[in-house]
């Protein structure tokens, strides 16, 4: 269903004269950069081991998500976002704590099931645009000209038959599986709801401009009548439940790759309550997905990545800007689980990139190659020439030993 169908916006994002969900979305340019329609994508190969990614889409803040509470500089960056053991943070090893938003994840992390990395990012440093730093985060290099993604180019070193092959569940495939290897694309009939993050800022947007905002009313209420497919917390959750279900239902089978992404993190405004709910999402994805593999939940590892992190300082609208170093999650029976890797940097101003992100000390390609290499056994020398060109990476690699 077409919720634009109709409407006419002077020629933003049109296509055959009506406006198009997706051309709306990119006409907004800071809209997290995010596909309404999110992705599942497979790929089905020999051997019992599982390698799941989740691309968080919108700058997932990690320094709320695991939050450095032990740093003495923290606080004062985080007046009103920063919380302690004693407001609800779930103490995690001392210094940093989980936001209780994704309590669902602690008993994965007790039962070390579950990492997380801190300060880590990719090689993007430019405008901290979603468009470029997303393009990167999913090619898996600095050239914004890359037309192939990692984990396309991961399947061409598994052993394969040529009768097995990569899935994607939507109408269009993301880029991360974008290449040469051949796929298979089922489109799905349910939209996942607008997340609020991309709610608020068409609402931005279009505020200054009588007529854009009449617009943007009229569709949001014609998508509320219709199909509550423009906003809804309760559709997004039952959503992302559904899609994790389904991964995880394919991955007992022959599938044995899986990427989908979870938009709603560009928290720029009111980040409490918008956040609390994409982090309860992602651990509904995370606990759906260990539920729906059952045995080959202890032969599995999700990676959940973002394009880059927040900024350190919260803003004055209650919320963090776009920054750099940022926090990728690992969870599954595979990993390294119990704790939080990161070579911290600090949050004392002069330990700050440019006096406001945190400092990236790792890459979060070397966190993917490492579990490729863990997952599929595929050389260090293939990973950093053919999957991701120009990394550096060995099999002593922190990230597989924890």
């Amino acid at each position: 269903m077409d919720l634009f169908k109709g409407i006419s916006l002077g020629g933003i994002g049109q296509e055959g004269g009506r406006l198009s969900r997706r051309g709306f979305l990119a006409g907004a340019c800071c809209v997290a950069a995010s596909p309404v329609l999110t992705p599942v994508t497979f790929a089905a190969m020999p051997g019992d081991n599982r390698f799941v990614t989740i691309i968080l889409r919108g700058a997932m803040d990690g320094l709320d998500l695991v939050q450095p509470y032990g740093d003495p500089a923290y606080a004062a960056l985080r007046p009103k976002l920063g919380m302690t053991p004693d407001t609800g943070l779930l103490d995690l090893d001392g210094f940093y704590g989980l936001n209780p938003a994704a309590s669902a994840l602690l008993p994965l992390f007790q039962a070390g099931e579950l990492a997380f990395v801190h300060a880590v990012s990719t090689p993007y440093r430019d405008q901290r645009s979603h468009f470029d730093g997303q393009d990167i985060l999913e090619t898996g290099g600095m050239a914004k000209e890359q037309k192939t993604g990692w984990l396309n180019r991961t399947l061409a070193s598994i052993p394969r038959s040529d009768s097995r092959r990569a899935i994607d569940i939507n109408t269009s495939m993301e880029l991360i599986l974008t290449g040469p290897n051949s796929s298979d694309s089922w489109s799905s009939q349910s939209d996942l709801a607008l997340a609020d993050d991309e709610i608020a800022f068409l609402d931005r947007l279009y505020a200054g401009d009588p007529a854009f905002a009449k617009v943007m009313e009229e569709a949001k209420q014609t998508a509320l009548s219709a199909a509550g497919a423009f906003s809804g917390d309760e559709k997004r959750g039952a959503g992302i439940a559904d899609m994790a279900q389904l991964a995880g239902g394919m991955l007992r089978k022959d599938y044995r790759i899986a990427s989908f992404s979870i938009n709603g993190w560009d928290t720029h405004v009111g980040q409490r309550n918008q956040f609390a709910k994409a982090a309860g999402e992602l651990a509904t994805a995370i606990t759906t997905l260990k539920q729906a593999l059952g045995d080959a939940w202890k032969n599995t590892v999700v990676l959940a990545m973002t394009e880059f992190g927040r900024t350190a300082r919260e803003n004055g609208t209650n919320g963090t800007d776009h920054g750099t170093g940022g926090l990728a999650v690992l969870a599954g029976g595979a990993v390294p689980g119990g704790k939080v890797l990161s070579r911290w940097p600090g949050l004392a101003e002069d330990k700050l990139l440019d006096q406001r992100d945190l400092m990236p000390t790792g890459d979060i390609r070397e966190i993917a190659a490492a579990m490729l290499y863990k997952q599929f056994n595929i050389s260090p020398n293939t990973l950093t020439t053919k999957v991701f060109p120009g990394l550096s990476f060995d099999t002593s690699s922190v990230y597989l030993k924890g």
